[in-house]
């Protein structure tokens, strides 16, 4: 008796669809390929360039004015760290102000917008007026915000009156909090921490709104109060948005200049002069002298602290997670 062996496999109506999606696929990546090149290359040529054109600046002098530059190799790298007289000492102290704001804004941020999004996460009334309103700092205008600090901070400004009015006036500054090379540092930190602390807030309560409700409550079945479980618990879980948060901080604290540069330009004295503020000096503020190779150099040597920050951080967000 003879056995038939039936071979099974797809029929012919069922492959020509199987090809005709993958036929549209093709064409839909293509056709989107096709309006996305000239961006993509136009960015990728205009960055290539203007990466390579800043290294190359790093390792010569130019004052922007002439046609050519003039070759010094690592002279610029040297000048900055200890041979010039003149820049070495603004950089030094630079990166001594830059390293006081580095250490104090992560610090200050996460003290206060952690607390700060607990509470708005346990309050049950009012809840989107109050994130809006400690949320709009952040898309306030910066240079107006900054202009009204300094009103605010000025020898007969806001907060020296109200120092005069609560019967603490040995407090206030008679050259006003900007004015004094004592005080307009750790202000500018201030400020920097309160333009800062608002998308940190946002950040913590996404994360508080994220944990498991249940933890929670197993807590406090077996008598935890808020301290601890905030403390063990809530604040263990959120280690990873405090690293990214603490990231953030760093970022703008190595590289960021704009608050420093309205507000005081470096002074009282160079007091306030930070490592971003003296690289956008040496490149636009030197009028003819060649500074734009040393601003280059300067920008570069940033650039290297932040890719180590930004591995250190990584390593720690993995040793978290």
């Amino acid at each position: 008796m003879a056995v038939d062996t039936i071979v099974k496999g797809p029929s012919p109506t069922r492959r020509a669809p199987l090809r005709g999606r993958k036929r549209y696929r093709r064409s839909e990546v293509a056709w989107g390929a096709a309006f996305v090149a000239p961006a993509v290359v136009l960015f990728a040529v205009m960055g290539a360039y203007t990466v390579g054109y800043g290294f190359s600046l790093s390792f010569a002098t130019w004052n922007g004015f002439t046609p050519n530059w003039r070759w010094v190799g690592l002279q610029n790298y040297a000048d900055l760290l200890w041979n010039d007289p003149t820049y070495a000492p603004r950089v030094h102290t630079a990166a001594r102000n830059t390293m006081w704001v580095m250490i104090a804004v992560p610090v200050l941020t996460v003290a206060v917008s952690f607390p700060l999004a607990v509470l708005l996460n346990s309050v049950r009334r009012l809840k989107t007026f109050l994130r809006s309103v400690y949320f709009l700092p952040q898309v306030t205008s910066g240079i107006a915000v900054y202009f009204a600090w300094m009103y605010v901070l000025q020898p007969d400004g806001a907060i020296n009156l109200l120092l005069r009015s609560v019967g603490l006036g040995s407090l206030q500054q008679p050259q006003g909090f900007l004015g004094n090379p004592s005080t307009a540092l750790p202000t500018l930190i201030v400020i920097t921490v309160w333009s800062s602390v608002p998308v940190s807030m946002m950040l913590y309560l996404a994360g508080l709104q994220a944990v498991d409700p249940t933890l929670v409550e197993a807590a406090r079945v077996d008598g935890a109060g808020t301290w601890h479980v905030t403390r063990h618990i809530i604040w263990p879980l959120l280690r990873p948005i405090t690293a990214i948060i603490v990231l953030l901080a760093l970022r703008d604290s190595l590289q960021g200049f704009q608050t420093f540069l309205i507000m005081t330009n470096g002074g009282p004295g160079n007091h306030t002069n930070v490592l971003g503020l003296e690289t956008y000096k040496l490149a636009f503020l030197s009028q003819l002298d060649p500074t734009l190779g040393l601003s280059s150099a300067l920008g570069w040597m940033l650039f290297v602290a932040a890719l180590v920050l930004a591995a250190v951080n990584l390593r720690a967000m993995r040793r978290l997670t």
